[in-house]
């Protein structure tokens, strides 16, 4: 089959928006399948898949991808020789100020890191792809270009990108929200802001409104309970039940989300939903950890303390941390 000309960028175009829609930072909320998934909008922080306790007993393999990050899920199998050994090297990086001594700060921060490391992974992965100036920054036109294929201006109709103008638009205004210099180009710590916003506090109304657009299909400025629950399940089919989690969403919209009960979310509202700020995971698993390695209560932990309850931290079992040892360094 021969395209013509106009056949031949349409079908590429095609295949750009959907390598867009998996890369671009505009669909920072994946949309999953309604029929199957109860999709999940709030961006708590969460250190484990695994649950806290089992059986009424604290379940050790949370402690576990709470201290390790993502790097558990390669473990492989070790004696408690070697774990032993490669948890004192991780105890080397917690102690930043090398007087000997694993403060609850210190282990909070160190928490707080191995959770984000893929975020950083991440990051370094796409600036990789992109051409950052010879100072180090990544222009707008650049990224707009590298990212949509195009350097036309989406607004003119004849544009290829005219289609993608409100993707362009939305990523553009992110853009200049994660430019904190207002330099028109990002550093790499901004770009980690760009494609995370919702790891950046200066960044969360930007996070706050583009929820909203996503679920706000009347375009009023707020979300309804028809909205709400039309973003997490598909439309009810007639005669059709509603599951169980949709009527406790219903419950959980009435009695909690729409705090001044107007029978919609405000933006405010939206934010107490998607980004809720009254419990630090961090903190908590570092005062368990804290309390039970601590044996002399003096609220610091010595390396021996640490190594004496290694099975707490890591288990029978360590990975290969060579990677978070000698990268990110500013840990």
């Amino acid at each position: 089959m021969v395209f013509t000309t106009s056949q031949a960028m349409r079908l590429y175009g095609c295949v750009l928006v959907l390598a867009v829609l998996t890369f671009t930072s505009s669909s920072a909320i994946p949309k999953p399948d309604k029929e199957k998934e109860h999709k999940e909008r709030t961006k708590e922080k969460h250190l484990s898949t695994e649950e806290h306790e089992k059986d009424g007993e604290h379940n050790t393999d949370y402690d576990h991808e709470a201290f390790l990050g993502q790097e558990s899920k390669t473990f492989d199998q070790l004696s408690p020789e070697e774990s032993r050994e490669r948890l004192g090297f991780i105890v080397d990086k917690i102690d930043k100020d090398h007087d000997g001594l694993v403060t609850e700060e210190e282990l909070k921060s160190w928490i707080q890191y191995v959770q984000k490391r893929y975020v950083l992974v991440d990051t370094d992965r796409t600036w990789k792809d992109h051409e950052p100036d010879a100072d180090g920054k990544l222009q707008w036109t650049s990224y707009k270009k590298r990212t949509y294929g195009y350097p036309d201006d989406p607004e003119d109709k004849d544009s290829p990108t005219h289609e993608y103008r409100e993707m362009i638009a939305r990523d553009e205004r992110r853009w200049k929200k994660a430019d904190k210099d207002g330099d028109g180009k990002l550093s790499h710590d901004e770009f980690v802001d760009f494609l995370h916003p919702e790891d950046a506090e200066h960044m969360r109304e930007i996070v706050v409104l583009e929820t909203l657009e996503d679920i706000d299909k009347d375009k009023d400025g707020f979300i309804s309970l028809e909205e709400y629950i039309g973003d997490m399940w598909r439309e009810k089919q007639e005669g059709e039940e509603e599951p169980d989690w949709v009527k406790s969403e219903r419950e959980q919209f009435r009695d909690y989300r729409d705090k001044n009960k107007d029978g919609k979310m405000d933006s405010r509202e939206v934010q107490d939903w998607i980004i809720p700020t009254d419990y630090d995971h961090s903190l908590a698993e570092a005062k368990h950890l804290m309390y039970e390695s601590d044996a002399d209560k003096d609220g610091k932990l010595t390396r021996e303390e640490i190594l004496d309850k290694y099975d707490l931290f890591v288990g029978s079992q360590a990975t290969d941390f060579g990677e978070a040892l000698t990268k990110h360094d500013e840990f």
